[in-house]
């Protein structure tokens, strides 16, 4: 059966839209040549051009709307991703939705928490893949804050091989933080969102900073006289300490920034050009990736990755291969076994994930716990790249979910994904 009103609701309980009514093709988003006024899409848009449905364009045209750096695919072929004998067939997975436990399936799940692509791979091959609305398998879609596991894992990796101390204070790297809420932090705390700082990331907040944080980095409009800072760096230092340091989760964008600047500063690379060395070229990507990057051309480490379905789930792989790309090992398998293990349970439970009950974060990773060992990279709106080792699985998803905190999207996507690992475990 179809799932009903009852599941389908935004977190205040209010219906969600139509999936097919809200398409860009549906609402003539950007058609035409010109596109008519009130169907543009731009960055300055009064209703703001993440804003759904805006958004079911937008997050698939990204570098259209803003200043971005690129990430080099480099000059060798792509890493085939082979399309496996047995493919399987999303509506025979089956699952039941969180709270309210309606039976669903694996396809009806996409369709309703606004999928725009998604790919499933087992043992390192296509079971399934699909595209909708703006989704191509060419075209880069943003990550949001899938883009912090990429930084973390970075991080991860430099720690292991000696170049970072993850117990030395943020300012042995960074200096100019020695007056910020991070003066006593240390690059643990940093890594594992376990840092006290007055910032609020509540999106529905008009006055949270992380609306002083987006505008500071360019990714929000700003009003008629601004006279904040005008860069990353130059917010970063303002940021003043709330609480401790080293005890509960408290998951915070700022933090990813601030590991993202010891990472150029320790490493002498862009942030985009050290994902190349490290992991982009190593993969075998297909296209380029891109930043946004603020007005001094620095990139948003904290969510301002864009690529294609197919390189993200690439990366996947990697993770679940413990760093190893056709038995050569990019990572250091130290790193990916650390992240892998998780954080503390325990801190986990201050940030007031009541859904994610008994996972962790570790190295800007989320750590399910769960009896396949599955960890997630996970954006706002949707975006998701979830690894199940014992399943030899990674799903790589891109959305436009009109809610932007995940609990709009994990009482269909977590169960979902869960029961794709068991469909396939199921069939060895």
């Amino acid at each position: 059966m179809p799932l009903t009103a009852a599941t389908l609701v935004t977190p205040q309980g209010d219906p969600l839209p139509d999936p097919a009514a809200t398409t860009a093709e549906a609402l003539g988003w950007m058609r035409g040549f010109p596109p008519p006024p009130e169907r543009r899409v731009r960055f300055d848009d009064p209703a703001g051009y993440g804003s759904f449905p805006r958004n079911r364009w937008a997050f698939s045209h990204m570098r259209e709307l803003a200043p971005t750096a690129n990430v080099w695919r480099g000059a060798g072929a792509p890493r085939p991703l082979p399309a496996a004998a047995r493919p399987i067939d999303p509506r025979t997975v089956r699952f039941a939705a969180m709270g309210t436990g309606e039976e669903s399936d694996f396809a009806e799940m996409l369709w309703h928490t606004y999928a725009d692509s998604v790919i499933v791979l087992h043992r390192g091959e296509v079971v399934y893949e699909a595209y909708w609305g703006e989704g191509r398998p060419e075209r880069p879609h943003i990550c949001y804050s899938v883009t912090k596991s990429f930084v973390g894992i970075l991080a991860a990796a430099l720690a292991a091989e000696g170049q970072l101390d993850p117990s030395a204070l943020v300012p042995r790297y960074l200096p100019e933080m020695a007056g910020s809420a991070y003066a006593d932090a240390t690059l643990r705390d940093v890594m594992d969102m376990r840092i006290g700082v007055q910032y609020s990331e509540v999106y529905t907040d008009p006055r949270a900073e992380v609306h002083d944080y987006a505008r500071a980095g360019g990714l929000l409009p700003r009003p008629a006289g601004y006279a904040g800072p005008g860069c990353f760096c130059d917010f970063l230092p303002t940021l003043r300490k709330q609480g401790a340091h080293g005890a509960g989760f408290t998951y915070k964008t700022v933090n990813t920034e601030v590991l993202a600047w010891v990472l150029r500063r320790v490493s002498g690379l862009p942030l985009a050009e050290l994902l190349s060395q490290r992991i982009w070229q190593p993969i075998g990507a297909e296209q380029d990736a891109y930043f946004l990057v603020d007005a001094l051309g620095t990139e948003c480490g904290g969510g301002g990755l864009n690529c294609t379905l197919r390189d993200l789930a690439r990366f996947g792989e990697l993770m679940r291969c413990g760093g190893r790309v056709d038995g050569a090992q990019v990572l250091p398998a130290a790193a990916i076994a650390e992240t892998a293990a998780g954080g503390s349970p325990a801190a986990f439970t201050a940030g007031g994930y009541d859904q994610l009950a008994g996972w962790s974060y570790r190295n800007m990773w989320w750590v399910t716990h769960n009896p396949h060992g599955a960890c997630m990279a996970r954006g706002i709106h949707g975006q998701s790249l979830y690894v199940d080792p014992k399943a030899e699985m990674v799903i790589a998803r891109f959305a436009a979910h009109p809610w932007a905190s995940s609990i709009g999207n994990d009482p269909l996507t977590l169960p979902a994904f869960h029961a794709m690992g068991e469909a396939l475990l199921a069939r060895g």
